[in-house]
Formats: structure tokens, C-alpha cells, sequence
């Protein structure tokens, strides 16, 4: 366990330098290479994961530095959490990339993708804000080339949106970091706590300000109101495979709120104690009812699993506002379901993109489509978990993180809003696959274009989504087990006292 807390950054690092040397030997070795390495991610995120039930913190301060002068990893229970959920929806986005021959149609798909991997790990297991912060540009530098791959007229210019906005939070991001370091002279996120609970009132609005600066940034990478507009053209318009594993990129904004905020602004917080929490609930709720609407006014298959992306993280970042642990434990559930199901659900449409010809995924009535009868049951699948119908686990998250916002003041505009977005996801999606899988012509109008009869790559395309999807009946069939462990990794997000403890303790170092 001495060194296990840093691999999951090396390996995609390393991994990503040996795919670039190995570029001359063809795509093929990098396949093999990028497929194993993300196998190899998987296998270790689940011993870290299981490591890390044991309920201890390991902290891994690199060049034997110790906080808060030096760099620290941490590595806990949400750590671990997030490593895992990342590391299943790679292997099957890599595994859907290399079948359908996605990853051929530009260059450098497996070393942008092992450098995305770098950064997101990095960024779930970093103790520094100012870390956070290179992480957060690694992952993004990535994205952005992975976003554009293949090229397109419309991939480029949402591609722009989508480096315009970033670039501008990314900036928005240090001017927040150098207003804490001016008032905290720390950017150690347990340092930044400690200094934070005992705090003079004369900084306390600079911190405040700052705070809230933060929270913008954080909101602008989870997609939160009014700064969402730049995903769905995102998420909607790159190849399948990159928007599979950009599922996990808007959880990278909520891990970091429940992160940074959580633990600098918490309960030992003083006056500042969750004063952020209202402006995350309020957004929250209202970003969710939008995300509906969009859902709704969708003429595309793929703009529309792009908002049900937006309505997951929504949800997330209601229950992250309600300052609870049980309703943190929800989110983290509700979080798990989500990442995969979108993942699963942008696979899955491009298979019906591939069967549907010049239809593509647009709504319109068309011509029966191959293996209709799997494709249709598997968006059923996908869409009764995506609205939270029984027996499901969409349901289990959604009524989990409304009992856990009967105590809140604000418990009926939650329920409200809650209950009319999966109303409003309910009639859409149901539309939706009426009109993609029961509307079909008998006979094909002159002007129709040809439906191939079969879809290239089908049975092994599908072995991604079904990878992927396979969380929907795993997380009811262990509903109980997995409930009680997100109570734990909750109830030890919020002992902030015990992170800080872990922190400034000794501990184990790399040279």
C-alpha cells in the first residue's frame, strides 16, 4: 500500500508517453497497449477501492515534503470512489472506440486519452487547490483534442465554445486562488480549513468572494446554471467513445465542490460555514428544470442523452446543496448510476446512428432498423433508469435524495422540481423511442435513404454499452451493500477534522 496511491496517476502518464514512442509500429500495438494499460487502471482502482473500506486515510507526500509545504496526495474513500467509476467507463469507451475503429479516424487518440485519464485521476486525488487547478488544464488540454478528433464543421465549432469557455474559467480559477492565498497564505486544502475556522472577521468577505469565485469555476466544469449552454453542443457532436468518458468529466466540478468547499467551507467553517450551500441548491434546482426543457426540445437523438447528462448532474448537485449526510451519501449513489447509464446511453446512440443510415438521430420516422428488437430494449432499459422509474436504480437515488430533503427548509421546492423534471423526462423519452423504434415505414418512400441490414461492429459495440449499462441492475440487485458504503465514504467526506489529521500527520513519502 506504500506506493499504490500515486499509480493511478503514473500509469495513464507512462502509458501515454510509451503510446507515443510507439506510434511508428501501427494502430494495432496501440490498441493493446492503451487497452491493457486501461484494464490495468481498472484492476487497481478495485484494490484501492477495497483499501480504502477499511475507512483510513493515506496520504502521500511526494519528495518526503510534508503539508502543507509540500505536495500530498490523499487518498480516502471518495477518492477511491471516483477512481473506480472513471476506470469502468474507460475500459468500455476504449473497448467501444477500438471495435467500432473510432480511435483510427484521427491522430493520437490513445495517448489524448491516457493524458485525460492522467488528469482526472490527479484531480480526484490531489490535497492542493493549486494542484487541483494544473490537473484541471491537464484533463481539459486533453479534451479539447480529443473533443475535435475526427474533425466536422459542427465538432469544430463546438469545440471552440467549448476551449473559449473553459479558457475563461480556467482564468477565473487563479484569480480565486491568488485572492486565497492572499488571505489564507496557503492553497493545502486541510491548511486552508484550519486557517479558515480561525479566521479574523475583517477577511472573512474576501474569503467569502473568493469562495464563491471558486464556486463559479466548479459550477462552469459540472455544467451548472447559467453556465451549462457549452455542453450540449459539446457532448452531442464529438464521436461516442470521447462523449462516453466526457460522462465523468461534469462529476469532476461536483467532486471538487464536495471536495474544496466541503472541507475548507464545512461544518468547522465558523461563519463561513456552508454559506455556499444555498447558491448550490437554488442553481441546482433551477439548471434541472432547464435540462428537462432541453430534453424536450431535442430534435436529436444525441442532444438529447446530452441534456439527460445535464439533468444527472443537476440532481447531484441538489443533493450536494442540501448539507446532509444522507443526502450526500444519495448523491454519491445517484452519482455512481448516472456517469455509467450516460456513458452507456452515448454508446448505445451511436449504434442507433449507425443503423439508422442518413436518418441518423434525428426524430423523424423511418425505416425498421437492424437488431431493432436489442436496441429497443436496451433504450428502454437505459430511459426507465435515466427518468428514475422502479424498480431501477435512477428510482433508489431519486427517492433516497428526497427523503433526505424532507428535513430541509426548502423541502417542497425540491420535491416539486424533482418529481416535474422526471415527469417532463418521462413523456420525452417516451416520444422519443415511440418515434425511433415503433414509428417505422412499412415500405421505404422513393426519396428514403438506404438502411443497411446489418450495423458494423454491432455485437461488439454492444458489449460496451452493456458493460456500462450492467450498473443499472447491479446497483438495485446490491442496493443494501452499496447504500451502507456510501453512507461511510459520506460520513467521512464531512469528519473534516479527521482529513485534516491525516493530513498533518506523518506519513509515507516519495522520492
Amino acid at each position: 500500500m506504500m506506493h499504490l496511491p500515486i499509480l493511478p496517476i503514473l500509469l495513464p502518464l507512462l502509458a501515454g508517453i510509451a503510446l507515443l514512442l510507439l506510434r511508428p509500429l501501427g494502430v494495432k500495438v496501440q490498441r493493446m497497449v492503451s487497452f491493457g494499460a486501461g484494464f490495468a487502471l481498472l484492476m487497481l482502482a478495485v484494490l484501492l477501492f477495497d483499501a480504502s473500506l477499511s475507512g483510513q486515510r493515506q496520504v502521500y507526500a511526494l519528495g518526503n515534503w510534508s503539508a502543507p509545504f509540500g505536495i500530498v496526495l490523499v487518498f480516502d474513500q471518495l477518492a477511491a470512489l471516483m477512481l473506480l467509476v472513471t476506470a469502468v467507463l474507460a475500459v468500455g469507451a476504449l473497448w467501444y472506440a477500438i471495435v467500432t475503429e473510432t480511435d483510427a479516424q484521427g491522430r493520437h487518440f490513445h495517448v489524448l486519452f491516457q493524458m485525460q485519464l492522467f488528469g482526472l485521476n490527479g484531480a480526484f486525488l490531489t490535497g492542493d487547490a493549486f494542484n487541483l487547478f494544473v490537473f484541471f488544464e491537464v484533463l481539459l488540454l486533453a479534451s479539447y483534442s480529443l473533443l475535435l478528433h475526427g474533425g466536422g464543421a459542427k465538432r469544430t465549432v463546438a469545440g471552440l465554445h467549448y476551449v473559449v469557455v473553459n479558457l475563461v474559467g480556467s482564468t477565473v480559477f487563479l484569480f480565486a486562488l491568488g485572492a486565497l492565498y492572499g488571505a489564507l497564505g496557503t492553497l493545502n486544502i486541510a491548511d486552508m480549513a484550519v486557517k479558515v475556522a480561525a479566521l479574523p472577521a475583517e477577511r472573512e468577505g474576501l474569503v467569502m468572494a473568493a469562495g464563491l469565485l471558486l464556486l463559479v469555476v466548479f459550477g462552469l466544469k459540472a455544467a451548472l446554471f447559467p453556465l451549462y449552454l457549452w455542453l450540449p453542443a459539446a457532448y452531442a457532436n464529438t464521436s461516442a467513445p470521447v462523449a462516453a468518458l466526457f460522462a465523468v468529466m461534469t462529476k469532476v466540478g461536483v467532486y471538487a465542490i464536495i471536495r474544496v468547499h466541503g472541507t475548507v467551507f464545512g461544518a468547522e467553517a465558523g461563519n463561513l460555514a456552508y454559506f455556499y450551500a444555498p447558491w448550490l441548491l437554488g442553481l441546482g434546482l433551477v439548471t434541472l428544470l432547464l435540462a428537462s426543457l432541453g430534453v424536450m426540445a431535442a430534435f436529436q437523438l444525441r442532444t438529447q442523452v446530452a441534456y439527460l447528462v445535464l439533468a444527472s448532474v443537476a440532481t447531484l448537485l441538489i443533493a450536494v446543496g442540501l448539507q446532509s449526510q444522507a443526502a450526500l451519501a444519495a448523491g454519491l449513489y445517484y452519482l455512481v448510476h448516472s456517469t455509467l447509464l450516460a456513458g452507456g446511453m452515448f454508446l448505445l446512440a451511436d449504434l442507433i446512428v449507425r443503423g439508422r443510415g442518413d436518418y441518423a438521430d434525428r426524430f423523424d420516422p423511418g425505416m425498421q432498423m437492424p437488431h431493432y428488437q436489442l436496441l429497443g430494449g436496451v433504450f428502454l432499459l437505459a430511459a426507465m433508469a435515466a427518468v428514475g422509474l422502479p424498480p431501477l436504480s435512477g428510482f433508489f437515488g431519486k427517492v433516497w435524495i428526497l427523503q433526505a430533503a424532507l428535513a430541509h427548509p426548502w423541502h417542497w421546492v425540491v420535491l416539486a422540481t424533482v418529481l416535474l423534471g422526471s415527469m417532463l423526462l418521462l413523456v420525452t423519452l417516451a416520444r422519443s423511442g415511440s418515434v425511433l423504434f415503433y414509428k417505422v415505414k412499412a415500405k421505404p418512400d422513393a426519396a428514403d435513404p438506404v438502411i443497411t441490414e446489418t450495423i458494423p461492429a454491432f455485437g461488439l459495440g454492444m458489449v460496451a454499452v452493456l458493460w456500462l449499462l450492467a450498473a443499472v441492475p447491479l446497483l438495485v440487485v446490491l442496493a443494501n451493500p452499496v447504500s451502507a458504503v456510501m453512507e461511510r465514504v459520506a460520513a467521512q467526506v464531512l469528519d473534516v477534522s479527521g482529513y485534516q489529521a491525516a493530513v498533518f500527520a506523518p506519513v509515507v513519502g516519495g522520492k
